[in-house]
């Protein structure tokens, strides 16, 4: 059998990515450690253009990512993975890449290509220890905080778990604290 009539039987003739059934061709996933079948996947046209050409990608189409990061196939696991890293910064593919579930080798073979990972200009936050912050991480309050704009004070020892980061200044993460989402001030923080 030739590899586009397996990718196809695979994918039930639908982008293994968004599902549409049209303009499908086979796209080789890069870096891939393996070969043929299992570095393939069946993808449309507007999923390709939108993985080669980061100027033409439209956040809310991913959003198809929801459904195929469950493949059980590990090079569709692997792209949905890549987007979503690559998509980071809209907030919600976070929350999808905590929920996803994959193999350690099938994880490696995502993290070969450094998809997500922009070194050129990255802002790093840092806890008042010095430790780098990650959008997801928890941390504990290291003083108590009056919150601008209400009466609320976050107290010393709070834990603030799923921080999501400032793209825009290094010193500034956000969090919720009993149920409000709040700017906090790395200085104030160490992570747990």
């Amino acid at each position: 059998m030739s590899l586009e009539r397996d990718l196809e039987k695979r994918a039930e003739n639908k982008c293994e990515l968004c599902t549409s059934e049209e303009n499908l061709s086979i796209f080789t996933v890069p870096d891939s450690p393996k070969e043929g079948l299992e570095a393939s996947i069946l993808i449309c046209e507007t999923c390709k253009e939108q993985i080669e050409d980061e100027t033409k990608r439209d956040p809310n189409h991913w959003r198809c990512l929801n459904d195929s990061m469950w493949s059980t196939v590990p090079v569709v696991q692997v792209m949905a993975w890549r987007m979503l890293q690559r998509l980071k910064s809209e907030g919600w593919p976070q929350d999808l890449l905590d929920m996803m579930y994959m193999e350690d080798e099938t994880r490696e073979w995502a993290k070969a290509s450094g998809d997500g990972v922009d070194k050129s200009n990255a802002i790093v936050h840092r806890d008042s220890n010095g430790n780098i912050l990650e959008a997801g991480d928890s941390v504990v309050l290291i003083k108590d905080l009056k919150v601008k704009g209400s009466s609320m004070v976050a107290k010393q020892g709070t834990a603030v778990r799923r921080i999501s980061l400032d793209h825009e200044n290094e010193k500034y993460i956000e969090g919720k604290v009993d149920g409000q989402q709040i700017v906090i001030i790395t200085d104030f923080v160490k992570k747990t």
